[in-house]
């Protein structure tokens, strides 16, 4: 990193030691990393997490704090953490390409690479599975816990559940259903699992660390999930009762029982398998160097200027089926601009949440892209640490 200064060992905030290199002018970014690691009435605080910034090609911060385990284990350069719904463009950028490859159309029907989606879902596009408007957030029939582990299983679950709409009306967050509708018809036009597609096609290829199906001998660099339900026993499902939509809701956290990560999230048999739209692991510099790679002015983009610019404008906006009471927009896979919920440091820029708190994103108008990954979830929708990690970085953009 041109010019950076190294922090290593640098005492910030509260005696928090923050490691790794921050360019001049950014070094209150250090500052609020540090500050995130305090417990407020309201949030726990981080206990691990990492940080990276790239703009205009230049990374201007690459930093690290905290620990990756209860027993205090440092967080280090290489240490791989669960970046849940950050992986759902990861998996849309690879359908993407093949798109480009001229191996899936966005308009086809999902049916024609996949034959078993042809009974129940005759006319779903690729460009529906993108948008969420493929109408399968859920799974209808109950499913054993490991069944989220097998890659085949799910997917023949999902052709086997009738839409909970008309696809293409309206639009519900495809919480852990998304990866394997995207990431199917990549596998059935490859030859490949969605993993071996995934790092041959677009991780290996630029050197990124972000993994969806873990190889075994990097799984020990993987920081636990500090959150509720993270460990133990999945304590099953109580079958849903009530209206279709209360019922559809319910299945698409919970079915199977572990569909999320619960009781599974910290072991090596979640880290290997592939839950795109859930179990991804990586690192801040990975993300940050994928959203970089999809930026107008990448040497190098991933997708072709007339592909970015459709990805990344809006497909659908407004009431959501499965997040009610919260308007949703998105492109194709990405989070875009909301103002009760800016994803990032213009109204211009396009990425994804994960859950609790961690982020990453593009900003065309500051030739930006970013990543804070987290090992301790926070609020769902607002989490302070993430938030004063933007102000932070918006102030400084002027």
């Amino acid at each position: 990193m041109t010019g950076s200064a190294p922090v290593s060992r640098r005492r910030q905030n509260g005696g928090v030691s923050v490691s790794g290199q921050i360019a001049p002018g950014y070094e209150s970014l250090g500052e609020a990393l540090a500050l995130n690691q305090q417990a407020t009435d309201a949030d726990a605080g981080d206990l691990g997490a990492a940080l990276t910034v790239i703009i205009g090609g230049r990374t201007v911060v690459d930093i690290w704090t905290g620990s990756i385990d209860h027993q205090g284990t440092p967080w280090q350069r290489d240490t791989l953490v669960n970046i849940y719904s950050v992986g759902k463009p990861v998996a849309a950028v690879l359908a993407l390409d093949a798109v480009q490859r001229g191996e899936l159309q966005l308009d086809e029907p999902l049916a024609h690479w996949w034959p078993d989606m042809a009974e129940h879902h005759p006319a779903t596009t690729l460009r529906h599975a993108l948008t969420h408007q493929a109408a399968l957030p859920a799974i209808a029939q109950p499913l054993p816990d490991d069944a989220i582990l097998d890659w085949d299983v799910m997917c023949a679950a999902l052709a086997a559940t009738p839409p909970w709409w008309q696809p293409g009306r309206a639009h519900g967050y495809h919480v852990n259903t998304y990866g394997f509708l995207a990431g199917e018809p990549v596998s059935r036009t490859s030859g490949m699992t969605f993993a071996d597609a995934l790092t041959t096609r677009l991780t290996g290829p630029r050197e990124l660390d972000l993994h969806i199906g873990m190889r075994p001998e990097d799984c020990g660099r993987a920081s636990v999930i500090d959150a509720p339900g993270a460990d133990g026993a999945s304590g099953g499902i109580a079958w849903p009762t009530g209206t279709a939509s209360e019922q559809m809701i319910r299945q698409s956290y919970f079915n199977p029982p572990t569909m999320s990560g619960m009781g599974i999230v910290n072991t090596d048999r979640w880290r290997r398998a592939s839950v795109p739209s859930t179990n991804g692991h990586a690192t801040a510099r990975a993300v940050a160097g994928f959203y970089a790679a999809l930026l107008p002015s990448a040497p190098d983009p991933l997708l072709s200027p007339d592909l970015l610019h459709e990805a990344t404008a809006e497909q659908v906006a407004g009431p959501d089926k499965v997040i009610v009471g919260r308007p949703t927009r998105f492109g194709l896979g990405f989070q875009l601009h909301q103002d009760e919920r800016p994803i990032g440091t213009s109204p211009s820029a396009y990425g994804h949440f994960g859950y609790g708190g961690s982020l990453g994103f593009a900003d065309p108008a500051h030739d930006l892209s970013f990543a804070y990954l987290i090992n301790r979830p926070g609020d769902r929708w607002q989490n302070p640490r993430t938030l004063r990690l933007l102000e932070e970085l918006r102030r400084l953009l002027g």
